[in-house]
This record gives structure tokens, C-alpha cells and sequence, in this order.
């Protein structure tokens, strides 16, 4: 595997480790500022807002000035986010954190294209490898970003300074590490030629699928696990238990990618991504019998591998429905639609657990969950159909 995957894979590492430990931070920090408990989540949804925001301009700035000047200038804007939270944690202004969290949010959208990036680089029968092997940098982000959310939340007299400014430091280290990684310039990554319509890219039932699966396991995990912390603090766990929770759950989203090449390579994107789906379920039905610490773990477990499942597999998919000419335009059109839903979702995820519990909101997600698959079943039966005879 050329050394460019492994240095992005560290890269990648660093961008999660700061995700991780945002995960159990920010929802804690928007129910102590929120003026309702109801706002709560509302830094986590302004956080991915910002990524959103950063989908279409991320593709085309990498498609203009290749990947590494892309993948820097995203994380000087996380850096900017990352003093603004200190400010806005030290004034205790609620509105000003979530300005922050939208930049580091952008900062973040920038780093979601590292696994495109893997592939730019990666011979042809390494794909699915490389952007396993890239996504696998998460299992160091499953141990340092909780225990760095859980030993620096207290450090200092304003509650979880030192965590922005230890997400500061990563984002630092990207940036040194970002110095010494070689990728192709892009003229030889997004060639010239006469590109499709979008909309006739669009239609095809490939991207359809892929964005549908990267949609909704995405979406599903994301509002699970952001009302985690919440519902576990209503279920009477303590911080420490919700930070090993979310450890457990982002070792399950990324360990699996050391292998989910390789499986993906050997029985299909599409049968992957059936059984991350049923993986979701298995997870909301968790949630419906178990509230216990045992209980969330297990749920989280399972809500990890069937995001790894369906994500992952969906991303090299995706690889197989754009030429290089319509490549910046079809990843931008899939991260925006996948991280509009995680905006939504992690806006929802406050209000739901807050009024109606963690058993609900798990019962909505299973109908959900099963979107993908019902796609694929109807693909497969429209590809079967016969076609009516013309003849003269």
C-alpha cells in the first residue's frame, strides 16, 4: 500500500479522535448554555450544518487546487472553530459556541473526503483496501477522543476548555503531517473531458443506491448516537460510563474497516450493505429492552458496525458511477445529500429523546433502517423486468 495512504490514514485519525471526543462534549456543553433543554443538540447540528456547508466547495476547491492544499485550508478553518469555542465556553455564550461548532463543522467537511483521496492514490485492485485502511485510522480515534473528552473536561476552571484546546493540537498535528503526504496534482485526478449532466449522473440506479445506503447509515447512527449522552444521563450514568460507551461504539464504527475492504471486494457492496442495515435494526431493538449500562453498549456496538457496513461499502459504489470528468460534481452531490441528513438528524436527535425517550426514537429508526434494502430489492426486480418487444 503506497506510504500516501497510511500517512492520510493518520490524518483521518486525527480528524476522528477530535469527532470522538466532540460526541459526549457537545451535547453536554448545549444543555448547560441552551436556553431549553430542547437546544441541547443544537451545537452538534451546527456542526454538522457547517460540514454540509462545506460539501460543494470542498470538492470543487480540491478539484481546482488538488487534495492537500484542500485538506489544510479545512483544517485552519477547524483551527479558527476551535478558538472561537474557547472564547464562547469562557463567556459561557451558548449562540457563539454553536458559530464554533459550525467551523469546526466546515473544518471537518473537508476532512471527509480523505477516503476519496485513498482511492486517487491506490492502484484499481486496492480500492476497496485503501479506503478501508484509511477509514481504519478511527480505532486510535476510539481510545484517544474519549479519554481526552473524559481526563480534560475538568482541567482548568472553565468546564471542557482543555478539550478544544487539545482538539486545537490535532488539528495542528494534521496539518505537519498533511506537509510530508504526496498526492497527484489535479489535473491528473479529475481529467478534462465533456462531462455528463448532473441529473443524468444522478438517476443512475448506482448512485442512487450508494447515496441512499450512505444517507441512511450515516443518518440512523448519527441520531442514535447523539442522544446517547442524553439518554444516558436521564437513565442516571455518570460521564465516565458515556464516555467508555462512545468508545466502544467508535471502535465498532472503524476496527470492522480493516476487513470491510475485503469483504466488500469479495461478496459485493450490495450485500454489505444489506447486512449493515439489519445491524441497525438489531440496534433499535436493543434500545427497546435494555437501558442498563450493558444495554447501551451493546446497542452502540451494533450501531457502529452497521454504519461501518453500510458507509463504507456505499463509498466504493459511488466510485463506479461518475467518469473522472464528473467526479468533484457527483462526491459533492453524494456528501451533500448524506450530511444534510446528518444535520437534520442530529437537530431531531434533542427534541425526541427530550419528549418522547430513548425506546421511541430507536422505534422510528427501524422502518429507516430498511430503506436501503428496499431499494436494492426493487432494483434488482426492475432489472429482471422484461422489456416490451419492438418489432415491425
Amino acid at each position: 500500500m503506497p506510504l500516501s495512504v497510511l500517512l492520510l490514514s493518520l490524518c483521518q485519525a486525527l480528524l476522528i479522535t477530535g469527532n470522538s471526543m466532540l460526541i459526549p462534549v457537545s451535547p453536554l456543553i448545549g444543555a448547560s448554555l441552551a436556553p431549553s433543554p430542547a437546544w441541547s443538540t443544537a451545537p452538534v447540528a451546527t456542526q454538522w450544518l457547517g460540514l454540509m456547508c462545506a460539501t460543494v466547495p470542498a470538492s470543487l476547491i480540491m478539484a481546482r487546487l488538488g487534495r492537500r492544499r484542500g485538506f489544510m485550508l479545512g483544517h485552519l478553518v477547524g483551527l479558527v472553530g476551535v478558538g472561537v469555542a474557547c472564547e464562547a465556553l469562557v463567556s459561557e455564550d451558548f449562540w457563539r459556541f454553536m458559530l464554533a461548532t459550525w467551523l469546526i463543522g466546515i473544518g471537518i467537511g473537508f476532512g471527509q473526503l480523505y477516503r476519496f483521496a485513498a482511492t486517487e492514490v491506490a492502484p484499481l485492485r486496492l480500492r476497496d483496501r485503501a479506503i478501508g485502511l484509511v477509514m481504519s485510522g478511527g480505532v486510535l480515534a476510539a481510545f484517544l477522543g474519549p479519554w481526552l473528552a473524559n481526563t480534560s473536561r475538568a482541567l482548568g476552571e472553565t468546564p471542557f476548555l482543555m478539550s478544544f484546546l487539545g482538539l486545537g493540537v490535532l488539528y495542528v498535528l494534521a496539518l505537519l503531517i498533511l506537509t510530508m503526504v504526496r498526492l497527484p496534482p489535479p489535473e491528473t485526478t479529475h481529467e478534462p473531458g465533456t462531462s455528463r449532466p448532473l441529473v443524468q449522473v444522478l438517476r443512475q440506479p448506482t448512485f442512487i443506491v450508494a447515496v441512499l445506503a450512505g444517507m441512511v447509515g450515516y443518518g440512523v447512527m448519527n441520531v442514535a448516537m447523539t442522544a446517547t449522552p442524553l439518554a444516558m444521563t436521564a437513565a442516571g450514568h455518570d460521564f465516565a460510563h458515556i464516555a467508555t460507551t462512545i468508545q466502544w461504539h467508535v471502535l465498532a464504527m472503524f476496527l470492522p474497516s480493516f476487513f470491510t475492504g475485503h469483504l466488500s471486494a469479495r461478496f459485493g457492496a450490495r450485500t454489505m450493505i444489506v447486512l449493515g442495515c439489519l445491524l441497525l435494526v438489531a440496534s433499535a431493538l436493543v434500545a427497546q429492552v435494555a437501558q442498563s449500562v450493558g444495554g447501551f453498549y451493546t446497542g452502540l456496538v451494533l450501531l457502529g458496525l452497521g454504519w461501518n457496513f453500510t458507509f463504507l461499502p456505499a463509498t466504493g459504489l459511488l466510485t463506479e458511477s461518475y467518469r473522472p470528468a464528473d467526479k468533484a460534481r457527483t462526491q459533492a452531490a453524494n456528501e451533500f445529500l448524506i450530511f444534510s441528513t446528518v444535520a437534520a438528524t442530529a437537530l431531531m436527535a434533542g427534541p425526541l429523546v427530550s419528549e418522547f425517550g430513548w425506546a421511541y426514537l430507536n422505534t422510528l429508526l427501524i422502518p429507516l433502517s430498511l430503506v436501503p434494502i428496499l431499494a436494492l430489492a426493487w432494483q434488482r426486480l426492475a432489472s429482471r423486468a422484461p422489456r416490451p418487444h419492438i418489432g415491425g
